[in-house]
């Protein structure tokens, strides 16, 4: 079985970090997607079904708080705050609106790798084993993958997270 390469949501609008994340994460074999407001978030975690979200808080149309509130509505995606406010109170407020983690920018790319890594392994199972493989089907639980006769098979967050509760 190929393994699915973790999918990231990076949601800013600043093009030169965009370009810089989006380049350390493919070398670190993730597959990233960019989008500019927390609207385009909403509707791109809808259509592609991120593993993980990026999130600044500052941004046009509709800013990050209010992105991840929605976002926690319908999801439980892991969805890590890069931002440039390291205040504490702000940390406090991204964390209670949902987020799972904050980094302050600038930050390293590979401790931002590192806290992804983080986020998944939290949504594993206790136990170590995170692949099951049932007749035909196959199931990661940490890379969100779901394969039917070596076919993946796409799943609402909904569906995934009622497969995962099963599994």
């Amino acid at each position: 079985m190929t393994q699915k390469p973790v999918r990231v949501l990076l949601v800013d609008d600043e093009a030169d970090l965009c370009a810089t994340v989006r380049r350390g994460l493919q070398l670190q074999s993730y597959e990233v997607e960019v989008v500019a407001d927390g609207q385009e978030a909403i509707a791109k975690a809808h259509t592609w079904e991120p593993d993980v979200i990026l999130m600044d808080l500052a941004m046009p149309k509709l800013g990050g708080l209010p992105a991840i509130k929605q976002l926690r509505a319908w999801s439980t995606v892991p969805i890590i705050v890069l931002s440039v406010m390291g205040e504490e109170d702000e940390k406090v407020r991204a964390l209670d609106s949902g987020a799972d983690d904050y980094l302050t920018k600038p930050f390293g790319i590979q401790e931002l790798g590192a806290r992804i890594r983080a986020a998944l392994r939290r949504l594993a199972p206790s136990s170590e084993q995170t692949e099951f493989q049932f007749g035909n089907v196959t199931i990661d639980l940490a890379r969100r993958f779901l394969a039917v006769d070596g076919a993946e098979v796409h799943l609402t967050p909904t569906e995934y997270e009622l497969l995962r509760q099963l599994v």
